[in-house]
């Protein structure tokens, strides 16, 4: 941690908030250790080896969102090998409910108990009320586990690889997995059924088990005076000396490779609500010179010839990629409503390279097990919107997340190439939760390959930390207090420099997977690369765009990290033989790092930040250099 860190200015350039984070404390007993945040535990670890990402009570309201629990009588209790917590929790929403309740967590070297219980004083609407649990996925995925039913019965299994559209286990009762040789861990359940989803679906790089199966209704609700308890137990079996402690963090090595492929082109998304700023900020979008717009187009939404004809201002103004992102809102045959569109299209004298299309009912998720609207077949839409637009590439997919498009499968066969987005926050947004889905990336894109094919152009639409719009619910969180606050559109990391990191961090996973483009922003507005009117010019996010978007369609040089969780990078050929890196720091410690070809180099991190004068110049030495907190590299060579 840099020294200073706690001052709000630092704070500022570093989260775009001066809140701090919640306090973190350390428990351990013996060899078994976890971290305490707002009630629940995370990092759980046996000689330093991760066994479970967290465990937690978790109340969630009617739109998936997650309440944030007032905590009060809080205890803690550490000695002889041995730790104690409880507690009280309030949660109360926007209309006055309330729900209030206990926690007690027990730890001993080789045992760990959480028991929570609710009493809800009055009836209490729930979409889900109890434990959850996180297995890691590096290191897991297709591993061998033993899991236990409520019946009884105990069944050999996988934990999946290529990501599991549908629940992989359901009425569990525990789960047992190696966490080292000679040491196995056993997450026993209380209290309820529970099952397990594949969150790598949503871009979490976890697998979660939670209490009540998706096939019951939702929401729900707690009777009044029905007590709610639950107890989940973590016993760890060590038959060798114990599991062997992690070596203290060495300098990240970028080991290159031969070029292969292009690295992602970089992209915005206009939203018809920010077409008018976007114009008008026309020398910001010359100097970042992104190689697509993405323009977002919603009949279902109001929108119609005055958006296209402002999308066709912006189109005109730059010589990059034109594509319009359509809503087929299917409430009239499919070829008069194409057709509409493509006369409009021609009246508003957009130009136009491709054009991605989905039903507007595919904007909601479907949960497995549920009945799916009525929607005419996707090959029926493709071929309506090839008609339409004979002479455009077609793209096809989700406008939402790979958990949709993982659920409903396009048929590839009638696409020029396929589309989903991805967002960090949906279940979590902490710090280390959103750079922790770097994690999943891998898997959601090799997973996304097996479905469509390895040859088929694959694109990664708008993709930030924000989330624009909510697919499990009628509305995105409001986020007033500009606090991290999940499946909210404004997020106040986007006037940080963690957004840079965070989306450098992005561009390198995308890169390692092929990926044709990557729409990583926009330009105005809460995912801007500007800040709004009277915040100031650019965000620290802008500088990393431009420099994804000057190496953006280069020839891609393989690049790997010697440590992908403190350290992502990628690197391409310049038309003058040159070689470009771009590394991202993406903790909040200083990380050494081991370059592999010295050069010119420029920083981007909270010095830039703070004075206002965008990246600057640094040298580079012959030992490791130290990438700041957050920072972003740039060296040329």
């Amino acid at each position: 941690m840099t020294a200073g860190l706690s001052s709000d200015a630092l704070r500022l350039a570093l989260y775009g908030t001066a809140a701090p984070e919640p306090e973190v404390r350390i428990l351990t007993a013996g060899p078994l250790s976890a971290e305490l945040i707002e009630g629940n535990l995370r990092n759980i670890r046996f000689h330093g080896v991760e066994v479970l990402r967290a465990i937690s009570f978790v109340v969630r309201d009617k739109d998936w969102g997650t309440y944030a629990p007032t905590l009060s009588d809080l205890v803690i209790e550490e000695g002889e090998g041995r730790f104690a917590v409880r507690y009280r929790a309030e949660c109360v929403g926007p209309g006055g409910e309330r729900l209030v309740y206990a926690g007690r967590i027990e730890g001993t070297p080789a045992r760990l108990v959480f028991e929570g219980e609710a009493v809800p004083e009055g009836d209490f609407l729930t979409n889900r009320c109890g434990f959850t649990v996180l297995h890691p996925v590096i290191g897991l995925a297709g591993a061998e586990v033993e899991v236990e039913h409520v019946d009884g019965r105990r069944v050999p299994a996988r934990l999946p690889d290529l990501i599991d559209p549908a629940q992989p286990f359901k009425d569990m009762r525990a789960i047992s997995h190696s966490v080292a040789p000679g040491v196995r861990a056993t997450c026993r359940m209380e209290g309820d059924a529970f099952e397990m989803e594949d969150q790598r679906n949503w871009s979490d790089a976890s697998y979660k088990t939670y209490v009540r199966p998706l096939s019951l209704p939702w929401p729900y609700v707690l009777p009044a005076g029905v007590p709610v308890r639950q107890r989940v137990t973590l016993a760890i079996l060590a038959e060798a000396a114990g599991a062997p402690t992690p070596q203290a963090d060495a300098p990240v090595a970028l080991t290159p490779g031969a070029t292969r492929g292009r690295l992602p082109r970089f992209g915005l998304a206009i939203a018809p609500e920010e077409a008018a700023a976007t114009f008008e900020a026309g020398d910001e979008l010359a100097a970042l010179a992104p190689q697509t717009l993405l323009f977002h187009f919603d009949p279902t939404a109001g929108h119609g010839p005055a958006e296209l004809a402002a999308f066709a201002k912006l189109a005109a103004a730059q010589s990059g990629e034109a594509v319009l992102e359509y809503v087929v809102p299917c409430a009239r045959p499919l070829d008069a409503e194409f057709g509409d569109l493509a006369g409009q299209v021609a009246a508003a004298g957009l130009r136009l390279d491709a054009i991605a299309v989905s039903p507007s009912v595919d904007r909601r998720s479907t949960p497995p097990g549920s009945v799916w609207p009525p929607c005419p077949p996707l090959e029926e839409v493709y071929e309506a919107a090839r008609r339409a637009f004979p002479a455009l590439r077609l793209g096809g997919g989700m406008f939402s997340y790979f958990t949709e498009l993982n659920r409903k499968r396009p048929p590839v066969a009638l696409l020029d190439y396929v589309t989903h987005c991805t967002c960090p926050i949906v279940h979590d947004a902490d710090d280390r939760a959103v750079m922790q889905s770097l994690e999943a990336l891998p898997f959601i894109l090799r997973s996304a390959r097996a479905i469509i094919g390895v040859d088929k152009p694959y694109r990664i639409g708008p993709s930030t930390i924000g989330m624009r719009q909510n697919p499990y619910g009628a509305r995105v969180m409001p986020n007033p207090a500009r606090r991290r606050v999940p499946m909210a559109q404004i997020d106040p990391r986007q006037d940080g420099l963690f957004a840079a990191a965070y989306m450098v961090g992005t561009a390198a996973r995308l890169a390692a997977a092929g990926v044709e483009s990557f729409i990583g922003a926009a330009l105005t507005g809460p995912f801007g690369l500007l800040a709004g009117p009277g915040e100031g010019g650019r965000r620290p996010v802008f500088h990393a765009a431009r420099w994804l978007a000057a190496i953006g369609g280069a020839p891609a040089i393989a690049l790997v990290s010697a440590d992908p969780s403190r350290v992502l990078a990628l690197a391409g050929a310049t038309q003058a033989g040159d070689r470009v890196l771009l590394a991202a720091n993406l903790t909040p410690r200083e990380q050494a790092l081991a370059l592999p070809f010295g050069g010119r180099a420029r920083l981007l991190d909270e010095t830039s930040v703070l004075s206002g004068e965008g990246p600057r110049p640094v040298e580079i030495g012959a030992g490791p250099f130290t990438l700041p907190p957050y920072a972003v590299l740039r060296l040329e060579g």
